[in-house]
């Protein structure tokens, strides 16, 4: 998420009631996840475990619960909640805004695009030329639709990241204040859930096609031309490559790329990075004809026995 101007450090530091090490006027454009940061954005971290991977990575502002050497180049603000602050920053620059109609008066609709009766379309939506928005579709802030875009009735678009905090008395959720974006003719079936960006944007790629009930989770980003079959749920921050196929009720692990023109079969589980130009199956997916060699084999075993029975 970018800022909509440039702040110093001190202002920064001055929002969220914190120390900083740094020069007082150094430059704040944004803040980010850490696999999204770029310089000039903040990056929170707040488990001794991560500290250096926040420290060594693009973001230029570190959000750290402990006072320790700045590297050259950057600065930090000492927090003894970084969680908590991150979302203060989040609330601050991204608030909640309430609707007062259906149809937000600050919504861009393009030319040729029919919105059918109980649809909801939130605050600065931008929709492109020739879509159709079938009924009961519910559209959240800050969306972006390309042009011949279809989605079909019950499908929500913007919800916020499934991401929490587990503390003593209860979950703690991270705000999302990014966005959705849905680029030229996608299809989008009945009763999806596509979550927005917690900072960035969750991106479904030109020509994509999915079926009905499917779930992506935030900060997702779905190649070009890619097809999704019933039922499949794609966790946070995951890469899928262009022109990938995945079948009815697979599912994902967070933060995997998935490589151009793979095909994952039906029911398979993806638990970690997967090639592309390859097709897999099963929990954890593998390649399928290795895959169901295995199963050929495991299906050997009582004839195995009863032959070593009867020697």
């Amino acid at each position: 998420m970018k800022f909509p101007k440039t702040y110093q450090l001190k202002e920064i530091a001055s929002l969220i009631g914190c120390d900083f090490i740094g020069d007082e006027s150094f430059p704040v454009l944004g803040m980010n996840e850490i696999h999204v940061v770029e310089p000039g954005d903040i990056v929170f971290v707040d488990h001794p475990k991560y500290y250096d991977k926040a420290l060594q990575s693009a973001a230029t502002i570190v959000l750290i619960n402990k006072e320790v050497a700045c590297p050259v180049g950057k600065a930090l603000l000492i927090s003894d909640d970084p969680f908590r602050d991150f979302n203060k920053l989040t609330n601050h620059f991204k608030p909640f805004v309430p609707s007062s109609s259906s149809i937000s008066e600050t919504a861009k609709i393009g030319n040729k695009t029919v919105i059918q009766p109980n649809c909801f379309i939130g605050n600065n939506v931008t929709i492109g030329d020739n879509c159709i928005i079938h009924p009961n579709v519910v559209i959240y802030d800050d969306t972006v639709i390309g042009d011949n875009v279809i989605i079909h009735a019950g499908t929500i678009l913007g919800a916020s990241a499934f991401y929490y905090k587990n503390r003593p008395e209860g979950f703690d959720q991270l705000l999302s204040g990014g966005r959705v974006i849905i680029e030229d003719d996608v299809h989008i079936g009945a009763c999806c859930t596509i979550d927005r960006g917690v900072t960035g944007d969750t991106t479904i790629g030109k020509g994509s096609k999915l079926d009905n009930q499917i779930q992506i989770g935030h900060d997702t980003v779905l190649g070009k031309k890619c097809l999704l079959a019933s039922q499949v749920g794609i966790a946070g921050c995951v890469v899928i490559e262009d022109e990938v196929t995945i079948w009815g009720q697979v599912g994902s692990t967070s933060g995997i790329t998935i490589g151009e023109k793979a095909v994952i079969l039906a029911q398979s589980g993806v638990s970690k990075s997967l090639e592309g130009h390859k097709t897999y199956f099963g929990y954890p997916a593998e390649e399928a004809r290795q895959k169901l060699k295995e199963m050929a084999y495991v299906k050997e075993i009582p004839n195995i026995i009863n032959k070593l029975k009867n020697q």
